[in-house]
């Protein structure tokens, strides 16, 4: 099943709604909900935040990790920021 926090939902939005159109950028949110969407929750903000911490990373990418950890999913990502990182499966662009 594919696992999507829901920062992933806003990120996506912003992203396609600036490059392409409002209504494409919400087809590509509507293609994410067929997923299991992961809601943001005191535990998963505090974890966030520890991830942040402890690997420098932004916001949004200790969110992802978090939700992914707590899920026992597996990120796979061509962002840098993950590179060498548990649970992640990292494609360098």
């Amino acid at each position: 099943m594919l696992i999507i926090p829901v920062i992933c939902l806003y990120e996506v939005f912003k992203v396609v709604n600036r490059q392409r159109s409002e209504t494409e950028a919400l087809q590509a949110i509507a293609a994410m909900q067929q997923g299991r969407v992961v809601p943001l929750t005191s535990e998963l903000v505090l974890a966030a935040a520890q991830l942040s911490l402890e690997f420098s990373l932004p916001m949004a990418d200790s969110l992802i990790l978090a939700t992914a950890r707590s899920t026992g999913a597996e990120v796979w990502t061509q962002e840098s920021d993950f590179e060498g990182l548990r649970q992640v499966c990292h494609f360098p662009r």
